[in-house]
């Protein structure tokens, strides 16, 4: 385990050295998915054990077991105007040792106005001619996750992800990419470990485009670039995660966990910055009641920016993102909420986020009067 793991990590420092990589691409996969992870500052590679594992870490899939599981989540921002959703669905096989899970993601901004023949050729302002249309990205996980060890405290999960990704605006542009994840975890008396790897043979996004020879006329006539197809590459990342539980009283307990997430592509605004390597640390906490009540906080997103006001000095200072939530469970229900910032720090925007988790267990009372 401990050579697969080194071998990972210099295979996806070879491919940040020998590629070249657009920063922040598909940054859409990068939101988060569920109100409990985002609550906790998106610290979760360690510690999940829900059907949102198929995003986080495949590996964490495997602690579904028995029943098939649902998970689903809606947010918006901009007053509405983007919209997140999320949904997944996973299945453990009869031995509970295996988990197939299937995600999908969507990103989108509707209703966005095409001005492009709203001056006709005489000068003329025609409004009949705006018509609108949609940017969307879409994203589908099919994830496999199996036991690869037990005995006695020690568990080690094995998880990994083919992902398919669409992206369109409107009926201009268009494209398709492919790519692959893989995790791990290890679960060791109240210790958990976690290692996520995003695109580790990186995913290449194909871009296409289509304009209409009058599109392409006003395209020239305003002196715009009329795009050519194109092929973006996005580069490997890697999350390691180490999450501790501590049993405060007998309906009282602790979970805290950390986060490092490295990146590739270059240099960015985290606490450790460099080429190509950056690191970025997320903290969350979960405390629960009986396993039934839920209270979360979180934080991530540490920047050095201007400090609020400081508009003479230009004095710039530690920023982060904080994020808080909770959640409650009853039966084979859970429902979760989120306040948390989906944004950066030059452009916040804290939403409302709420998710649902499903257990679709079956009626044995009922099976048992068939019999």
């Amino acid at each position: 385990m401990k050579k697969t793991t080194v071998y990972l990590f210099l295979l996806l420092c070879s491919l940040s050295g020998f590629a070249q990589f657009r920063v922040y691409s598909n940054e859409f996969l990068n939101i988060g998915a569920g109100a409990r992870g985002l609550s906790m500052g998106s610290a979760q590679v360690a510690s999940v054990n829900d059907g949102t594992a198929g995003y986080w870490n495949p590996a964490g899939l495997v602690n579904v077991k028995d029943h098939p599981q649902v998970n689903l989540m809606h947010s918006e921002y901009f007053a509405g105007i983007g919209k997140y959703d999320f949904a997944s669905i996973a299945l453990p096989t009869a031995n509970n040792k295996r988990t197939i899970g299937v995600t999908a993601l969507r990103f989108a901004v509707d209703d966005i106005m095409n001005t492009l023949f709203l001056v006709e050729p005489d000068g003329s302002l025609n409004y009949n001619n705006i018509q609108a249309f949609s940017s969307a990205d879409y994203a589908f996980l099919l994830s496999f996750a199996q036991k690869l060890k037990e005995s006695g405290n020690k568990n080690v999960h094995f998880g990994i992800n083919a992902k398919v990704i669409h992206r369109n605006v409107g009926t201009f542009a268009k494209a398709w990419g492919f790519g692959l994840d893989a995790g791990v975890q290890i679960i060791q008396n109240k210790w958990k470990f976690g290692i996520a790897a995003r695109d580790i043979t990186t995913t290449f996004n194909a871009w296409s485009f289509s304009f209409t020879e009058r599109e392409k006329e006003v395209l020239y006539l305003t002196k715009n670039e009329i795009p050519v197809k194109s092929t973006e590459l996005t580069a490997p990342r890697l999350i390691l995660g180490a999450a501790r539980e501590f049993q405060i009283s007998k309906k009282i307990g602790l979970l805290a966990e950390a986060n490092f997430d490295v990146t590739f592509d270059g240099k960015r605004n985290t606490v450790i910055s460099g080429k190509p390597i950056s690191i970025d640390p997320k903290i969350g906490i979960e405390a629960n009641i009986s396993n039934v009540f839920f209270l979360r906080a979180g934080v991530n997103n540490f920047q050095k920016g201007l400090a609020d006001g400081d508009t003479l000095n230009q004095k710039k200072v530690w920023i982060y993102q904080p994020s808080a939530g909770a959640g409650f469970k009853i039966s084979n229900v859970t429902i979760d909420y989120a306040f948390a910032n989906l944004a950066n720090q030059s452009n916040p925007l804290f939403t409302h986020v709420f998710s649902l988790r499903l257990n679709l267990v079956g009626d044995k009372n009922k099976n048992k009067k068939k019999k």
